[in-house]
């Protein structure tokens, strides 16, 4: 199960099941780089991405995104948006480079608006370092899962620091989670346990929960509401690749 990663110091191999291994590095492979968002106690959160840039064994392609700020709450529950796309050299994945711009990155918290700082280190790129293979012709997609929980930090002098936590799914070789709370005011941290692997999320304001790009196994799954709402565990909660499982409404007694 692939974990939680921070751009800045993990790296994680990972093994797309439709990209069949080869030692082949004539061709292309087209790359289309995602972002999703674990969803975080916040109003807004607005990253600024300059470029994403792609590194292979056959080479290395820049693409400029110079688009609008990305309101990435938005694209959360199973919603995404398309950071780039493009052909790469077929040979080794080795590294992807997401380079924000010094301005532009804020979160918004109770209708107010705060610049958020990014590590000084940041203008070449957060990195995530990937080891699979392009295979000419097959294409290969990579989801970041954005934890805006986890990714901003407080200073403690009324001023907040970016951080990306980053988890990458392989979306082919996965499937997902879903449900919904009830109450919705119960608000609680869900949490999707296998063996000592945990991925955790928060439910909407409707009391949705949704977990993509989880492995296939069989889970337990643990709800953290406030006060005065009992937490709750479901056991054996069976995903398999490629589809969603729903757990339809879950009550939460005070």
């Amino acid at each position: 199960m692939k974990k939680l990663i921070l751009f800045s110091v993990a790296v994680l191999g990972l093994s797309f099941a439709s990209c069949k291994k080869s030692s082949n590095t004539e061709g292309t492979t087209r790359v289309t780089v995602k972002m999703t968002d674990a969803p975080g106690a916040y109003d807004a959160v607005i990253l600024s991405v300059k470029q994403v840039v792609i590194l292979s064994s056959g080479g290395e392609r820049t693409v400029n995104v110079n688009g609008t700020p990305i309101d990435i709450l938005r694209f959360r529950n199973g919603r995404d948006t398309v950071l780039a796309g493009v052909d790469v050299p077929a040979g080794r994945l080795q590294e992807v480079r997401l380079v924000l711009n010094n301005t532009g990155n804020r979160v918004v918290i109770n209708g107010i608006s705060y610049d958020l700082n990014t590590p000084s280190g940041q203008t070449s790129g957060v990195k995530l370092k990937v080891q699979d293979d392009l295979t000419p012709g097959i294409a290969y997609t990579l989801l970041l899962d954005f934890d805006a929980a986890q990714s901003i930090v407080t200073t403690g002098n009324g001023k907040y620091n970016l951080k990306p936590v980053i988890r990458a799914i392989p979306a082919a070789v996965s499937g997902a989670l879903t449900g919904m709370v009830v109450p919705a005011a119960a608000f609680p941290k869900v949490y999707a346990i296998m063996g000592t692997d945990t991925v955790g999320t928060v439910t909407d304001a409707t009391g949705k929960f949704y977990f993509p790009g989880l492995a296939a196994g069989s889970y337990r799954v643990n709800f953290a509401p406030i006060a005065p709402y009992a937490g709750k565990t479901v056991d054996n909660v069976t995903i398999v690749n490629g589809s969603v499982k729903d757990l339809g409404s879950i009550a939460i007694t005070q």
